[in-house]
């Protein structure tokens, strides 16, 4: 296993968007380790400089000289990962997570949000987050503990879609705003193109389910990442494990759908793993699995479904 690293900067990401057609930053053999750094905000959200905090040179470099494409996130990569096919499946073992900033911000914007018609005027709060403690201090002096996870983790769509913005997330992962994907978990991606082509951003220090007025304490974050190419299963949405529990998810415009996606892959999940028949193992999700709702801001709304690894073992 070989350490690798990309940090952030003008010619090590894309912002905004996902492509096939983008050139690998760096080509890592399965099992490899990379550690990624990762940056967040357009211009307008930056602090002004009598603030007291640090706002990374990269950031203004990114700003100047890469173009943004049909969303708002600053994405790090991608990495190719060597002998990776389409049809197979990348895993992503997330090792570590850090903050790179000392700061973060939340906005409120109007038309946006799961109220969008409610708040008529824009409103952008930075929020100074403290390494040691581990807290976000909020404007009215609430000390918020942080989870830091990064919001987007991705392969390359498929070459036919082209170039798709990145805040609806998709088969290909994108900006799925799962919390659960912290350290000790393992994120499985459908690979849609050779190489796999893994992208991360979209850092964020704490965040709801939901997300509810589209912006978590958005930063830059630090991660290590194990990549590992499975070929041994199939996989054709996103899902998820920590030590303990089994996730599935599911992305629809509408959240009824997102949540029958998330399920019937959860009831694929059972019964690849047990002898349970497909009607038994819709009674254990009725009893014992939770369907929590991922986020409902970024087009295509999600549902992930929890279930205890441990109800599987008999």
């Amino acid at each position: 296993m070989q350490q690798h690293r990309i940090d952030a900067g003008p010619d090590t990401v894309h912002w905004g968007f996902f492509d096939a057609g983008l050139k690998p930053i760096i080509t890592v053999d399965s099992g490899d380790q990379v550690t990624i750094s990762t940056v967040s905000g357009a211009p307008e959200a930056m602090p002004k400089t009598q603030s007291g905090l640090t706002v990374p040179p990269t950031l203004a470099a990114i700003h100047a000289s890469v173009p943004q494409r049909l969303g708002p996130h600053i994405m790090t990569g991608p990495v190719a990962v060597r002998g990776a096919k389409a049809g197979q499946v990348l895993e992503v073992r997330i090792k570590s997570i850090e903050l790179h900033y000392d700061w973060g911000y939340n906005a409120i914007r109007p038309l946006a949000g799961a109220l969008p018609d409610d708040f008529a005027s824009m409103r952008l709060i930075h929020i100074p987050l403290d390494r040691t403690r581990m807290i976000g201090r909020l404007p009215w002096g609430l000390e918020l503990p942080l989870k830091p996870f990064f919001g987007v983790m991705a392969v390359a769509p498929p070459r036919s879609w082209g170039a798709v913005g990145s805040p609806p997330p998709r088969r290909n992962g994108g900006n799925m705003d799962n919390k659960e994907l912290v350290p000790g978990a393992t994120l499985y991606l459908p690979i849609h193109v050779d190489g796999a082509l893994f992208s991360v951003g979209d850092g964020h220090g704490v965040q709801g389910d939901g997300e509810v007025c589209i912006t978590a304490i958005e930063t830059g974050l630090i991660g290590t990442f194990e990549l590992h190419v499975r070929s041994d299963f199939n996989l054709q949405w996103p899902m998820a494990e920590t030590p303990t529990d089994f996730i599935t998810m599911g992305f629809d415009p509408d959240l009824d759908d997102a949540a029958v996606i998330a399920l019937r892959n959860m009831l694929d999940l059972i019964c690849a793993r047990t002898q349970l028949s497909r009607e038994d193992a819709y009674t254990l999700c009725s009893l014992a699995a939770d369907l929590r709702v991922t986020q409902v801001v970024n087009g295509s709304k999600g549902i992930h479904v929890v279930l205890k690894k441990a109800l599987l073992k008999n």
